[in-house]
């Protein structure tokens, strides 16, 4: 378990990390063949979102960029621009003596987190009601029936943020919506690793039943306390999880 928070450097600045014998996990990356030049740093930033969100990258891999740059046969410029890219996601931290790392599963700030997205979500969530179409309804029903069904925990946590983002997506803030999915980006990779051992393989969906339900209605300011009412006791169970793992020592 990799949970908790570092205090981030203010910019990229390559580490002297000591040479181990374990195999690096970047080496589970594979890329084939030469990337163009003008594609270089988005198809580098989402290659390594990819594997840090399905876990080929654990949280604490260290992300050095003449490995990288190696790696993706570029040189270190579009590297260096991906990372801070993903560093803006909270995908990464900065690290005194380490450089790059992939960040922590969640930080030790759960509840300030939280509180941030219950100000970004709702707001997105007024803004896109009222262009909310039938399609976008029946989409958002979709992913709720899919979630009732789905036992796999990397599935549950993508299918929620498809959810949310159903309701969300509309909002004319292109800039508030990017700050709402990294957000639920997050909560994503924390949920597929730890849903198992916060007893919430099964997920109910009252709570996203309840809010299609008065979001379909129009009824912007019910929707938005229900919305709020549900990250509320989501923030609740996780910060009961990590407090229990704090007190058993993980």
């Amino acid at each position: 378990m990799c949970i908790g928070s570092n205090k981030p450097l203010p910019f990229y600045e390559e580490a002297s990390v000591a040479v181990t014998q374990k195999p690096s996990p970047l080496s589970s990356i594979k890329v084939s063949g030469p990337i163009p030049a003008h594609l270089a740093r988005s198809v580098i930033e989402e290659t390594l979102r990819n594997a840090i969100l399905d876990g080929r990258l654990p949280c604490g891999t260290a992300m050095r960029q003449q490995e990288l740059a190696s790696l993706f046969g570029v040189s270190r410029m579009p590297v260096r621009e991906a990372l801070r890219q993903l560093e803006a996601q909270s995908l990464l931290h900065v690290v005194t003596h380490k450089g790059a790392v992939v960040a922590p599963l969640i930080e030790d700030n759960s509840a300030e987190t939280y509180a941030l997205r219950m100000l970004l979500e709702s707001e997105a969530l007024r803004l896109s009601i009222p262009l909310l179409s039938a399609d976008d309804i029946a989409q958002a029903d979709a992913f709720i029936t899919a979630l009732e069904q789905e036992k796999d925990y990397t599935e549950i946590g993508r299918l929620n943020r498809l959810f949310h983002m159903a309701l969300y997506g509309k909002a004319p803030n292109r800039r508030l919506l990017t700050l709402v999915e990294h957000g639920l980006n997050e909560e994503e990779r924390f949920l597929r690793f730890n849903l198992e051992a916060m007893g919430l393989g099964e997920t109910s969906q009252e709570d996203h039943r309840e809010l299609l339900s008065l979001v379909a209605q129009k009824k912007v300011d019910e929707s938005i306390l229900t919305l709020r009412n549900h990250l509320m006791r989501g923030m609740e169970v996780i910060s009961t999880y990590l407090k229990g793992l704090e007190a058993t020592g993980n």
